[in-house]
């Protein structure tokens, strides 16, 4: 993927500190100076970077593109719409009534303010929007987005185009390891509180479509998976939600992720690997 040039310049004062962060992205490498917050970072043949909230937004849109059988396609379209729309963030406010990831408006059929606001929800409406559109299939992404979105700005999604492809690559399930979060300080969950909160997040994204689910109270989850494209679509969603859920490692056949580090590596000797379990275990 050829990145574009992003250059970000922000002046920050925290407790009477001036600090100068400095962000610059190109097709030729990457830097990225401190910033505050946790951050999460995408690579399948390309990279993106995201904060923990739009990570964890990117990972719901994409389950419910999967639970609803639609292609990768169709996600790579619902995630550049929100990118450009949201910037991924579940907004409570927009240009007249917008709302939400995608700035739906109530008042041209959206649906109520409150459920526009429900993640799950504003990612099903937009895809049985994109369903209706006559050859979305073989459209460009800017294209069929403005289709549904009808915006006052037609060729605006397109810049979001490849950033939406690594995204939509990683978390279908088609790239291993991929998505890596970094969660430092105390969780925001421990123990059956946070086992409790990954189980709710997986069943409200997953649906029926989530395979067998294996919940220990204070310990976190195991979910059976058919095989590793599965096993990674979980994964990477667990890695995506780790930040509000208080996960602190999730393993998958030979590879575990830590929240601490952030990265995928080698499964701790002794612990063993498993390609048809997503293991997911939470701060006790």
């Amino acid at each position: 993927m050829r990145g574009k040039p992003i250059v970000l310049i922000a002046v920050l004062a925290l407790a009477g500190t001036i600090g100068l962060v400095i962000a610059v992205n190109s097709g030729h490498g990457a830097l990225t100076l401190p910033h505050l917050g946790p951050e999460c970072t995408v690579r399948a043949d390309g990279e993106v970077t995201l904060d923990s909230v739009q990570m964890a937004n990117a990972a719901t849109i994409t389950a419910v593109g999967v639970r609803r059988k639609m292609p990768e396609q169709a996600v790579v379209i619902a995630l550049a719409t929100a990118l450009q729309e949201s910037k991924l963030e579940n907004r409570d406010h927009g240009d007249r009534d917008s709302l939400g990831l995608f700035q739906q408006r109530p008042s041209q059929g959206w649906g109520t303010a409150e459920k526009i606001r429900d993640p799950r929800y504003a990612s099903d409406r937009f895809y049985t929007a994109l369903k209706k559109v006559k050859g979305w299939k073989k459209m460009r992404v800017t294209e069929a987005a403005q289709k549904v979105q009808r915006s006052a700005y037609p060729n605006a999604y397109e810049k979001w185009a490849d950033e939406s492809a690594v995204l939509a690559r990683a978390l279908t399930g088609k790239a291993t390891g991929a998505v890596e979060c970094r969660v430092p300080g105390d969780p925001v969950l421990r123990g059956a509180a946070a086992a409790a909160a990954v189980t709710k997040g997986l069943r409200l994204d997953w649906g029926s479509g989530l395979a067998k689910l294996e919940s220990a109270p204070a310990d976190g989850l195991t979910v059976d998976v058919a095989d590793p494209s599965a096993g990674w679509r979980y994964a990477h969603w667990l890695v995506s939600h780790a930040s509000s859920t208080g996960l602190e490692r999730v393993r998958f056949a030979d590879l575990e992720w830590k929240a601490a580090g952030g990265k995928w590596q080698p499964v701790t000797a002794g612990r063993g690997g498993n390609e048809r379990k997503v293991i997911a275990e939470v701060f006790r």
